[in-house]
């Protein structure tokens, strides 16, 4: 698989323009609409020229209690992924994309990649709700929800852009979100490789031996 590398100046630049229209259960075919950034044809993983910092990120789990993202993910291969549960396509299809190929890991690489949810609309994405979603994806993953100025600061950190949900003239809710994946290595805990909204199961199955290992796909 060929990679491209990109800066992390460039991602932020172009933030603005990555985000994902998603509307709520009753969107109609076609409501998503994404600019690619620093993905095409053939290309699947987007590695960095210079790594993104792990955000320093205090959330609550899908029990409830806090949940520190850099003391809890140190040293483990980790995919981060911002989004909502009333997602209608891209949300669901990249979780369980990357569900089904987590399954064809060996088990104690399994047991050690860490994916992390964080929600876009936590006025809706209770702790409850959010943990219900998730379990019918992998049990798992780790969903993250709370104040949601400092769920925007944290993408917009990884060039990611979010905006807060709205409502349409036709009553349905709308959030605004990129939809990459970054991976974080266990040797150094920065967020090295991007993945975007075309990434299928068998990109994730091929890559992911070498993300758990901290390795270039």
């Amino acid at each position: 698989m060929r990679t491209t590398r990109v800066t992390v100046a460039a991602l932020i630049a172009a933030a603005a323009l990555t985000l994902t229209a998603c509307g709520g259960e009753t969107a109609k075919p076609g409501a998503v609409n994404q600019i690619s950034g620093g993905q095409s044809q053939n290309k699947a993983a987007t590695v960095l020229d210079r790594p993104f910092t792990k955000p320093e990120l205090v959330l609550t789990d899908t029990t409830g209690k806090p949940w520190n993202l850099r003391e809890q993910t140190k040293g483990k291969p980790t995919l981060i992924y911002f989004g909502y549960t009333h997602c209608p396509d891209v949300c669901p299809l990249t979780m369980s994309n990357i569900a089904v190929a987590k399954k064809a890991l060996p088990k104690a690489d399994q047991d050690n990649l860490q994916v992390v949810f964080v929600t876009t609309d936590p006025d809706r994405d209770t702790p409850d709700s959010l943990g219900a979603w998730l379990r019918a994806q992998d049990p798992s993953f780790t969903g993250l929800t709370g104040d949601f100025t400092t769920i925007q600061a944290a993408a917009r950190s990884l060039g990611i852009g979010i905006d807060a949900a709205t409502t349409d003239a036709n009553g349905n809710v709308v959030s605004m979100h990129g939809a990459q994946v970054i991976a974080f290595s266990p040797k150094t805990d920065e967020g090295y490789v991007l993945y975007g909204e075309g990434t299928t199961v068998d990109d994730y199955t091929k890559d992911l031996p070498k993300i758990i290992k901290g390795e270039n796909p």
